[in-house]
């Protein structure tokens, strides 16, 4: 039985909604950003599908390059909330 990740599990659809719409993107920029479909990008944001394996850490590396309002997570995470 495995555990799953708590990190990944902190992605959901209104975090990666949230992230995005901090930084000024569209699905698409974040995608490319990510290196993932805009359309895996909308599927995350309505909940279809959770962002997992290298797509987490990818999503971590871009918050962090967002400044401090990114850097210590996803929302609920965050020492500014």
């Amino acid at each position: 039985m495995s555990e799953e990740n708590p990190e990944a599990r902190a992605w959901n659809a209104d975090a990666v909604r949230d992230l995005r719409n901090r930084m000024g993107l569209t699905q698409r920029q974040l995608a490319r950003c990510l290196g993932v479909r805009q359309q895996t990008v909308s599927e995350w944001e309505t909940g279809i599908y959770a962002p997992r394996g290298a797509s987490v850490t990818l999503l971590r590396m871009v918050s962090e390059e967002g400044g401090p309002a990114y850097n210590t997570g996803p929302p609920g995470e965050r020492k500014d909330e």
